[in-house]
Parts: C-alpha cells; sequence; structure tokens
C-alpha cells in the first residue's frame, strides 16, 4: 500500500545551521502520527518541505505518492496545511475565511459542511467574527475548518496546539480523532510530549534528527532505565544535592517532582537517608513509570 508520506535521508540547511539532517520516515494512510520534538528541533522545516514551501538539501520526499518538488502543484490540491503561525485572513470574518478558502478549491461549505461539522458548530456563534478578535482556541479551530473545506487526503499540522490552553488542547485532539475516522491521513507536530499518546506512532526529533520512531506503549517499554521521582522542602538545593550523588545517571526537573535515574537499582530509602544528611526537609522518594519526556531525555543522553 502506497505510503501518505515517505520521506529519504531528507536535509535542509540555513547558512551554518542545518534544520533536517538526514531524516527518513514514512506514514501510513490513515495514520495519525506525531513529530515530537521542542522548539528549533526541525519540525517546521520539515513541515515546509513536504507542504511544497522549501525545497529539500538532498533526500526525497513524496506526499501520497507525488514528489514535492516535481509535483508541487498535484500536492497542493490534495493537502490541508495549517502551519503553526496562525496564517489566515484577520480582517475576514470566520464566514468569510471559510467560504474564501472552500472558493479557491472550487467547493463549498455547504458541500463539505460533514467534514467540519463538530467544529464549526463551536465557531457558528461568532461567524460574523473578524478572525484577528478571535481567542487563541477559537483561531485554532477555524485554521483547522479551512485546512479541511476542501476534503484533503492528508493533513500537515504544525504545532496546532501551542499557545492555547489546556481544554482547547484536549477538545483539538480529540477532534483529531474524528478526522482520522474519515480516512484522512495526519501528520502532526507538538512540542508537548504529552500530547504523544494521543499518536497511532511517534518520531522524537532534536537537532534535525529522529532520535526514536515508535508507538508510544513501544517506545515506553523501552524504557529500561531505575527512575525516581523527589521532591523535598528546598527544590533548587535538590536538584543542586542530586546532581552530586555518586549513585545520579540524571537529575532533571519534572513539574513538581525532579526525575531521577540511578546507576543500577538504588531504594528509595538510600536516596531519602543522602538526602537527610544533606539537611533536606519533607522529603519524598517514589518509583515512577517513565513518560515520553523521560524517554526523550534518555535519548538527549
Amino acid at each position: 500500500m502506497q505510503s501518505a508520506i515517505k520521506i529519504s535521508n531528507i536535509s535542509k540547511s540555513f547558512g551554518e545551521v542545518k534544520a533536517v539532517d538526514d531524516v527518513s520516515f514514512d506514514v501510513r494512510p490513515g495514520e495519525l502520527f506525531g513529530l515530537i520534538g521542542p522548539d528549533g528541533a526541525g519540525k517546521t522545516t520539515l513541515f515546509r518541505i513536504l507542504a511544497t514551501l522549501l525545497l529539500p538539501d538532498a533526500g526525497e520526499a513524496t506526499v501520497l505518492g507525488y514528489d514535492v518538488v516535481k509535483a508541487y502543484d498535484e500536492i497542493r490540491r490534495r493537502i490541508g496545511y495549517m502551519p503553526g503561525r496562525f496564517s489566515l485572513y484577520q480582517d475576514l470574518t470566520v464566514k468569510e475565511n471559510l467560504e474564501f478558502f472552500a472558493a479557491i478549491f472550487g467547493t463549498s461549505i455547504e458541500q463539505n459542511y460533514h467534514l467540519i461539522k463538530d467544529i464549526y458548530v463551536q465557531l457558528e456563534p461568532f461567524k460574523n467574527r473578524r478572525a484577528g478578535a478571535l481567542s487563541g482556541g477559537m483561531k485554532q479551530k477555524l485554521a483547522l475548518s479551512c485546512a479541511l473545506i476542501h476534503q484533503p487526503e492528508l493533513l500537515l499540522l504544525d504545532e496546532p496546539t501551542t499557545g492555547v490552553d489546556a481544554v482547547s488542547r484536549k477538545e483539538f485532539w480529540d477532534m483529531l480523532d474524528r478526522i482520522k475516522a474519515l480516512g484522512i491521513s495526519i501528520l502532526v507536530s507538538t512540542p508537548y510530549m504529552d500530547e504523544a499518546s494521543r499518536c497511532d506512532r511517534i518520531a522524537l526529533i532534536q537537532h534535525g534528527r529522529i532520535l526514536s520512531l515508535d508507538t508510544p506503549d513501544g517506545l515506553l517499554r523501552s524504557y529500561q532505565k531505575p527512575l525516581l521521582a523527589v521532591r523535598t522542602a528546598s527544590m533548587y538545593q535538590l536538584i543542586q544535592d542530586l546532581r552530586d550523588y555518586e549513585m545520579t545517571d540524571t537529575a532533571f526537573p519534572f513539574g513538581e517532582y525532579l526525575h531521577l535515574t540511578t546507576k543500577g537499582r538504588v531504594e528509595e530509602g538510600a536516596v531519602a537517608d543522602y538526602l537527610r544528611s544533606k539537611r533536606h526537609e519533607k522529603i519524598e522518594v517514589r518509583q515512577v513509570e517513565a513518560t515520553v519526556e523521560d524517554c526523550f531525555m534518555a535519548l538527549m543522553q
């Protein structure tokens, strides 16, 4: 079966900066594939190449079977692209933006309403409001509607949930599940590691290179290090002391805790005893399961 996206040894540099470095992966038909990594990892450059907005320096890529260099016009007709920065017409209303993008592709809101119905129900009360006056979450829904209105075979969503609240982020991923059920393939990028679990497969990317490619569960199963969550009354001093601890492998802030990996198996009590010797109070040490972020940090080592 033909891949929705096939990338082979793609590289792209801007002067001395290598934004994408020998990247290869594929996205299967009907798959929700996540490209996970921090800002500056190369995600946006890769998306612009796939959307035929940038030419790669080396390598090959096909989108829906079409070469990104030779068949850019065919690709543009068949994909929906949502860039990271809100790029719709701020002075047009919600309805006018949708009508404009539908007209570009020779369709109408009515013809493809079934594709955007679940999203547009939330937008409809604001259909006469200018796009520039919408909240972050509503802008995101409008951009997704405009990317969907021509019934694309593939969606390219570049960091669609950046800068929106947690409730809007969850709603957005629920919408992606419904879109995937329509048979539309989706490539989505995000810096939020917790969103990785919503994808069928994920690729972790940093400094333009793929660190790992697996299912979310497969990635977590591959994590083999002993992992402890540690907290005390003095978190700043805690990270200094744990990094001086002879049994520490890595120690990174993780929400209200530090996640500690050790050189071999170390009991929670031994860590607590060490911290008491350093005069820490309100000590909490417990074993925890690894997250995608823990896997990413381990791969970075």
